[in-house]
């Protein structure tokens, strides 16, 4: 009877719908992120992205404001959340937002803070005038020297209008030094903007290292009497620059050649002695950064210290046996790699590398991993809130970059699959061997992955044989180069280091002719185009992805590394590059390639040919141009047959502006110019370099400054956007009466 109820129930039940796969998708996409979630919660591993979220407050700081924001909005709005956050601590997603949004207002407001705190007189035009002041750096170069002077005086600016301090150089032989109270006549001028929309921008750079201007010192230089005596952080920068010039000559001296200005780099950080040779032959063996002082000079730098101590300390059996030797040696080396940053002159770039490496020294003392991601995350957060700016800049994207891509990386490239426990000397010998070439191959081929996007998208540059410049050279570097540098720093009051620099000197020319011979490769140097700031941030989110996670939500990153990869890959060319001043133009012809019109300086016409992805020498395009030029200006047909005219002279307009699809002109052009796109002095002023991409719809302009902007170096355009009039294109351009002279002729 049951059995039948059974029956009857079950044969009148209506069977409930099945779940699709789009269900089932779902459900096990959410049980797969919650279970990377958990791990990565059980594992502690939510601390670095409070350093991500810091960073991206900064950038959106940098990149996003039209203005300078009130200090008390953000940091308001953080203590707000502060206050709200202990109510969130049964709903941990909550919380972990709410923490992330902290950080990334409290990293909007180190940038504000940043730029409050280095705010000074940026001066305003190109001026010619006496100059006094106090010598605080000097760098010795080949032919005079760069000089970083606090200015106490320039023509009639007043104070307010007086930048604080300038870079100059002079080329005569005179002989200067720090703490010098000199006099001159100088040419300032304000530092220079990006030469292109994207590229570099040294007046950002230069605002943050406190330079109201660069220049050159003209005629005679006098050493005068002080007017005033010199405040104690002038003497002891003073006293150090000039034990660093005079160690840079001894060394040098001692060596010779470019072998002794490479080794005088690595250890005082001047790198004027270098010629262009060794530096353009450093490059395109992948190995220039360890000219710069940054991240590997004071790893191995602390290392030979914690070394050298520790081995010292061990040969004491009492000390061995009941002191911790360990932690006295990282306090020594903590010690040690700060004093060598301070004497290589405490750049931005060796700050940052000294943050870093005092992290991991110190997670020694309190018996932590020293190579942790949680230390990175800690060493990028203090780097952050000194120097907010610098995670727009290569230095900081590279270092951080590679090492965090070393961490993630670690367990695969520590050689542990070459390590033999058997009882052979041989074998152990020759496994060991293995494990050292293998780790340091993968160690090389880590760090260039992880730091090829970035060192891309700065510099446009890429060196395939680069690991086999890495692979080759660094062992010279680890073993004798960075050990000479210490042990004849440490002689050196002793004036027994001669010996010691002859010995390095060996090692960095076998450096240097190992570079030599793979820049002797074909194609050892690529330039890349240029591409959008979007592709890095797609990539840059793809190495944070990849890198941070320890659970197997790290393989997400590889959907945005796609994405950017393909961006990358497909960037937007410009046909027109314009000069801030319309001193010069690059103008796609009808062969594809870009082609000077008027007179771009070399470095500028560099920057646009690296954008383009031209490996051409700036000189040999400046001296290869088809442009027809007279004393009033220039004419160039592009590609898609428009004629391109630069004036320099007003009597041009009445031709040009009939005549021409792009009028670029240094001065006001005519209300009435019918040219089809006018790029005039007034537009330059206020919007700065220019480039054109011909579109269907038209030409599309792109400008270093954006409409609405306002930074502290570089004040907000005012005036109206370009004029730009559908108009057909002639077929041909009548030449000018004037006879035609070479475009590089003086004007």
């Amino acid at each position: 009877m049951a059995s039948g109820e059974a029956r009857a129930r079950s044969s009148g039940a209506v069977a409930a719908p099945r779940p699709g796969f789009s269900a089932y998708w779902l459900r096990g996409l959410t049980e797969w992120v919650l279970a990377g979630l958990a791990q990565e919660h059980d594992q502690r591993r939510l601390f670095p992205w409070l350093a991500v979220a810091f960073g991206a407050g900064v950038l959106v700081y940098f990149t996003a404001t039209a203005g300078e924001p009130v200090m008390a909005a953000p940091l308001g709005l953080a203590i707000l959340l502060c206050v709200v956050l202990p109510f969130c601590a049964a709903r941990p997603v909550a919380r972990a937002l709410l923490l992330a949004l902290i950080a990334a207002l409290l990293g909007f407001s180190a940038g504000a803070w940043r730029v409050a705190r280095v705010a000074g007189p940026v001066l305003a035009r190109t001026t010619i005038a006496p100059l006094t002041g106090f010598v605080e750096t000097l760098d010795e170069r080949e032919e005079g020297a760069r000089l970083v002077v606090l200015v106490e005086r320039f023509g009639t600016l007043s104070p307010d209008q007086r930048p604080t301090r300038v870079r100059v150089s002079y080329k005569t032989a005179q002989t200067l030094k720090p703490g010098d109270f000199i006099a001159a006549n100088a040419r300032l001028l304000p530092p220079p903007e990006a030469a292109r929309p994207g590229g570099y921008d040294f007046a950002r750079d230069a605002y943050f290292r406190g330079l109201g201007a660069v220049g050159s010192l003209v005629g005679k230089i006098e050493v005068r009497p002080p007017p005033r005596p010199l405040t104690w952080t002038l003497r002891l920068a003073a006293a150090t620059d000039e034990a660093r010039n005079a160690l840079t000559r001894r060394i040098a001296d001692a060596i010779g050649g470019q072998a002794g200005a490479v080794a005088a780099a690595l250890v005082t950080g001047k790198r004027g002695l270098i010629d262009a040779q060794s530096n353009e032959v450093l490059r395109a063996a992948g190995i220039y950064h360890v000219v710069s002082i940054s991240g590997l000079h004071m790893v191995l730098a602390a290392g030979v210290v914690f070394w050298l101590v520790r081995a010292v300390l061990a040969t004491v059996p009492f000390l061995a046996l009941h002191a911790p030797i360990k932690k006295i040696a990282a306090i020594f080396a903590m010690v040690g790699v700060t004093a060598y940053c301070v004497f290589s002159g405490w750049d931005i770039a060796a700050e940052r590398s000294l943050i870093m490496t005092l992290v991991m020294l110190g997670a020694i003392l309190v018996d932590r991993p020293a190579l942790s991601m949680r230390n990175l995350a800690l060493a990028a957060l203090i780097a952050l809130a000194r120097e907010p700016e610098g995670v727009l800049g290569p230095s900081f994207q590279m270092s951080f970059g590679a090492v965090a891509g070393l961490i993630a990386c670690a367990r695969y490239i520590n050689g542990s699959l070459f390590r033999s426990e058997g009882d052979s000397r041989i074998m152990r010998f020759l496994f060991g061997i293995a494990a050292v070439v293998i780790g340091t191959v993968a160690t090389t081929l880590v760090a260039q992955v992880a730091t090829a996007p970035f060192s891309t998208f700065h510099f446009q540059t890429v060196q395939p044989f680069g690991l086999i410049g890495n692979a080759l050279t660094l062992p010279l570097v680890s073993l004798v180069v960075m050990p000479s540098a210490v042990l004849g720093i440490l002689v050196y009051p002793f004036a027994l280091d001669q010996p010691v620099w002859w010995m390095m000197g060996l090692a960095i020319q076998g450096m240097l002719s190992i570079s030599a011979w793979i820049s002797g490769f074909g194609h050892a140097s690529l330039v890349i185009p240029a591409f959008s700031s979007g592709a890095l941030a797609w990539l840059a989110l793809a190495l944070i992805m990849l890198t941070v996670p320890v659970s197997h939500l790290r393989w997400i990153g590889l959907a945005p590394a796609a994405l950017g990869v393909a961006l990358a890959a497909t960037p937007q060319r410009h046909d027109i590059y314009i000069d801030r001043e319309a001193a010069g133009a690059a103008v796609r012809d009808k062969s594809g390639r870009l082609v000077t019109l008027g007179r771009p300086s070399a470095f500028v016409m560099e920057q646009w040919l690296k954008a383009d992805g031209d490996g051409r020498s700036a000189a040999t395009v400046i001296e290869a141009s088809t442009a027809r030029c007279d004393r009033i200006g220039c004419t160039l047909q592009a590609q898609d047959g428009r004629w391109v005219a630069l004036l320099r002279d007003r009597r041009g307009f009445a031709e040009d502006c009939a005549r021409a699809g792009i009028l670029i002109a240094r001065v006001a052009s005519p209300p009435n110019c019918g040219a089809g796109t006018i790029v005039d002095g007034a537009f330059l002023r206020t919007h700065g370099a220019t480039a054109i991409r011909f579109a269907a719809e038209g030409p599309v302009l792109t400008t270093v400054r954006k409409p609405g902007e306002t930074k502290p170096w570089r004040p907000a355009p005012q005036d109206p956007k370009p004029v730009v009039k559908p108009a057909a294109l002639p077929s041909e351009m009548p030449e000018s009466d004037e006879p035609d002279i070479p475009p590089d002729s003086p004007q």
